[in-house]
């Protein structure tokens, strides 16, 4: 294990209660990304993402928020909370396009490739596709989990929906048919799952496990990394040679390195559980979201400036 430079993060503050799921956008034609925080305080916001300074936050839930996405053009968000709704935002103005109810407390949103329909799950295990053309029409409603649904994934190149939570199970949805194409047994419940930037790994946190496949090949092919902790979230470096890894039983941020498995460094900055992670899309910078209502910025590279990074940081 390695510690060679100090890393200092930035510390993104506005929350009140603890942070639970971040997302960047991919880069956007104007060259830039941002990031988007859900936190059990209701009031999910919006960062530049690369110096972390709050744009705006988007008001109207009457309850936790436990997920956030932004549209590929960062133009639309997607929140699901725990005040049986999901709903769309307008980024540039921050007002709520479209609300949509469910039964239960709403866990898991995501956009299509076009942004032209999301997904969600939660308490239910039930998934719902809604099309934003037609906000009023009844959504499409896929069954077949046996408890909540923690997370969904949308992968328009191999025509699928992956959703996982509770029930240990990762269901693979072919989105012609909709029916399940695929199964994927999990040793623990799955806490988060996400693609990698590049779009080309699934990646998941269950239990002490770190889980990442490639979506071109077979189910046998994933790869499962044993962590001596209890792991709440994993994000992929787009190099694919190191993730980041946060626990809920600790403070710390681990580096691992991907092909060896081995842990490269070990940071501390939050003081509370870290409950999400996520790389930026340019692999420059990853965010941790924690307990302690914080989301923090850490620079990849420590010796190359970047961002509000200007100098080279030393011990």
């Amino acid at each position: 294990m390695s510690n060679t430079n100090r890393v200092i993060p930035l510390t993104c503050s506005g929350h009140t209660r603890p942070v639970v799921d971040l997302h960047f956008s991919p880069i956007t034609r104007d060259g830039k990304y941002y990031l988007i925080s859900a936190c059990k305080d209701g009031n999910p916001m919006l960062r530049d993402g690369v110096t972390g300074d709050w744009i705006g936050t988007f008001k109207g839930h009457k309850g936790a928020v436990w997920s956030a996405r932004l549209s590929k053009d960062a133009n639309k968000a997607v929140t699901g909370s725990a005040d049986f709704t999901a709903k769309i935002w307008n980024t540039q103005t921050g007002e709520e396009m479209h609300s949509f109810n469910h039964k239960h407390i709403v866990r898991a949103t995501e956009f299509n490739h076009d942004d032209t329909k999301i997904v969600t799950g939660g308490k239910e295990g039930l998934l719902r596709i809604y099309d934003l053309y037609r906000p009023d029409a009844h959504p499409l409603e896929v069954t077949g989990h046996e408890d909540t649904i923690k997370a969904v994934v949308w992968n328009e190149e191999h025509h699928a929906v992956l959703s996982t939570g509770d029930d240990s199970t990762i269901r693979i949805w072919d989105l012609r048919t909709m029916r399940q194409r695929d199964i994927i047994q999990t040793s623990s419940p799955v806490s988060t799952m996400s693609l990698s930037a590049d779009g080309q790994y699934v990646c998941w946190a269950a239990g002490k496990t770190a889980n990442f496949w490639k979506l071109d090949s077979a189910l046998e092919d994933i790869k499962t990394i044993e962590t001596k902790e209890r792991t709440s979230s994993v994000s992929l470096h787009p190099s694919h040679e190191k993730f980041v890894a946060g626990s809920d039983e600790d403070l710390w941020v681990r580096i691992y390195d991907f092909n060896t498995s081995e842990v490269k460094d070990v940071y501390k900055g939050h003081h509370g559980p870290i409950h999400t992670v996520s790389y930026s899309p340019d692999g420059k910078l990853y965010a941790t979201g924690s307990e302690d209502g914080t989301i923090r910025l850490w620079q990849t590279d420590p010796t190359k400036p970047y961002g509000l990074w200007q100098k080279e940081v030393e011990i």
